[in-house]
């Protein structure tokens, strides 16, 4: 379907493709994936044509309709059922022709290719979409204007997904959808009867969705088969027996090396001292394979823990201006509580948040806080609040007006952005350095409570990841409001949801809310298909054992932690320790040098191979803590 040769492109002087070349088999499903900013979405300009290659070829199959979203549909009077219709283009020139043709053949060549495209049941097909990505009968008929800038992203992704391209382009779909839209969408890719190319960082899609992995990384594109966990698996057997190879090369050419060093001035020798230089002329090592630095999530704990209940709701009601949103809200959340909010979009999740938060009021009901909480609010509306025209380290010296240089850039290399970036202006920092930026500054105090509504949509695998962690590691209490199954599984122990208008405690586990949605019993459904609440004891025993899992599993992470420390230290001592031996003036000079180092080598190789037999133990027995947890 899609053949790359070759390919070479740059932005601004930065290589992003150096003589990558892959193949796209016709029928694939297909993950892209790749560090953020390392030219996923430009590769997508490139197959559509938007721009031109500096070299190479970018070559989809001939007559191949290609199909991405560009943009949000446009707020129009027509209706979301209408413009998504509209998308196929050919459906709807045919229509049009047929109104004004007048040769019989022509007329009958229409129709018949009608039939083909099975145009007839257009309406059906487009409303099934539609109501897949959460587009209920009334939503459908109603004007795309009197959408808001997301929901218009589902519509242009209805409208390319009912078009049927040969070869469909998707670049972050899930970024608007909830958990519901996720898995309507993973079961409609999986089915899809075309090839797809998607790039996506949600592991569980991936997962379920394709069934090879295109891998972009340092300029390069490499095909893998099989869904995200296989890729994982693959590549980490290719990089351990590749850097094994480069290894074997590199002790070869030490070996030949030190011939050449002994005998190269004997006359005798000469010969073979040449011989043995030509050889290792002809012995290139393959660089050394390495995961793309991928830097850590660091959030302040809280200076002082609030007394229990932090939060408590009393019959809470909430809205904006006159209109009730959510009603009877009556919980509370502690200090240590993990808290998911479910639940479909539309019925109210941001706006408990902004409750939470305190941009909301309450419109009836009680609602009191511990004194002197501190909650941090992360959502995407909340990057307007960076300043543009600012650096990242101008955004931290207001909050440390009498620190030190250094003390201000040591601050912002804790939310993850590198040397370079503190000075780049937040207009050009990526959407993922934005978020980091913003999680930093809103952390910054040491809040008693996260609230992170949709945290991932603009972080890949690995920067997902390193935000698991900082979770984990993170001792306030923490809700979260996501579509990233992952986050969510790896991160809270509770689930609240938000339907009927309101917002509960749902007694049972994600894969109990998705058998729910699908139609499947969930032990926790009551008959109308409603979560039961959990009863005041059921939630104390709950957060009691949630706590006592996290202090359980605390000093094992730590361990962990501190052992990996210890062997980045001891591999970059080995490797100081090996480049010395390898210089050949110190390799010929002092002999008790030389004894002193190869003593030194073979301590730093003793203490690593311990340490790594600790993280290996460790490692295990943290693992086995949290899956039964």
């Amino acid at each position: 379907m899609l053949t790359i040769s070759n390919l070479t492109y740059r932005i601004q002087g930065r290589v992003l493709f150096d003589d990558a070349s892959v193949v796209l088999p016709t029928g694939s499903k297909t993950g892209f994936v790749g560090k953020n900013g390392s030219g996923k979405t430009t590769l997508f300009q490139l197959i559509q044509g938007q721009i031109s290659p500096d070299a190479g070829i970018v070559e989809v199959l001939k007559k191949a309709r290609i199909g991405g979203v560009a943009q949000e549909a446009p707020a129009t009077s027509l209706s979301v059922l209408e413009t998504v219709m509209a998308a196929d283009v050919e459906r709807a020139s045919l229509l049009k022709e047929a109104e004004t043709a007048h040769d019989a053949h022509r007329i009958a060549e229409i129709h018949t290719r009608l039939a083909d495209i099975d145009a007839h049941t257009a309406e059906g097909r487009a409303s099934t979409i539609l109501k897949g990505l959460g587009f209920e009968y009334d939503r459908q008929h109603a004007p795309t204007s009197e959408l808001s800038g997301g929901w218009r992203m589902r519509v242009a992704l209805a409208g390319v997904l009912f078009s049927q391209p040969d070869l469909l382009l998707l670049d972050e779909p899930t970024n608007y959808l909830d958990i519901e839209g996720t898995l309507w969408l993973e079961k409609y890719l999986a089915t899809y009867p075309y090839t797809v190319f998607m790039i996506s960082h949600d592991r569980d899609l991936l997962n379920k969705a394709v069934n090879s992995i295109i891998h972009l990384e340092h300029g390069k594109l490499t095909f893998y088969k099989g869904n995200y966990d296989t890729f994982e698996t693959t590549r980490r057997m290719q990089m351990e027996l590749h850097n094994k190879s480069r290894e074997k090369t590199l002790a070869q050419i030490a070996h030949l090396q030190s011939f050449v060093d002994r005998f190269k001035a004997k006359a005798t020798k000469a010969k073979q001292a040449q011989a043995r230089v030509k050889m290792i002329a002809k012995l290139k090592p393959p660089a050394a394979m390495f995961d793309e630095h991928s830097s850590p999530f660091s959030f302040e704990n809280p200076k002082k823990i609030p007394a229990s209940p932090m939060i408590t709701f009393d019959d809470v009601s909430v809205g904006y201006g006159d209109k009730v949103v959510l009603k009877r809200i009556t919980n509370r959340i502690d200090p240590e509580d993990r808290i998911a909010l479910i639940g479909v979009n539309g019925n109210g999740k941001s706006t408990f948040a902004k409750l939470l938060a305190g941009d909301l009021k309450p419109m009836g009901g009680e609602m009191r806080k511990s004194k002197g909480l501190e909650i941090a609010y992360f959502a995407q509306h909340q990057m307007d609040k960076l300043r543009p025209n600012e650096t990242p380290l101008e955004h931290v010296t207001s909050l440390m007006p009498y620190d030190s240089e250094a003390k201000r850039r040591s601050r912002v290399a804790q939310m993850g952005l590198s040397t370079s970036r503190m000075d780049t202006l937040v207009k050009n920092l990526s959407g993922g350095e934005r978020a980091r930026l913003l999680m930093g500054l809103i952390t910054f105090g040491g809040p008693g409570m996260l609230i992170l509504d949709e945290p991932t949509n603009h972080l890949d695998i690995d920067s997902r990841d390193a935000l698991v962690q900082a979770l984990n590691d993170y001792e306030g209490a923490v809700l979260i409001i996501s579509h990233d199954r992952h986050l969510v599984e790896a991160t809270v122990d509770k689930l609240w949801i938000a339907e009927g208008g309101t917002i509960h405690e749902f007694a049972d586990d994600l894969d109990g809310y998705q058998r729910m949605l699908t139609g499947g019993a969930s032990k926790s459904s009551s008959g109308n298909g409603a979560a039961q609440p959990l009863s005041r004891d059921d939630r104390k025993k709950e957060k009691q054992e949630a706590a006592a899992r996290r202090a359980a599993i605390a000093p094992l992470r730590k361990a962990v932690q501190d052992t990996e420390t210890k062997l980045g230290r001891l591999r970059t001592e080995l490797e100081k320790t090996d480049q010395l031996l390898a210089d050949p003036k110190i390799a010929t000079g002092d002999k008790d040098r030389v004894i002193a180092l190869s003593k030194d080598k073979a301590r730093f190789q003793a203490e690593i191979d311990a340490a790594e037999e600790h993280w290996l133990e460790i490692s295990a027995e943290l693992e086995q803590a949290q899956a039964q947890g």
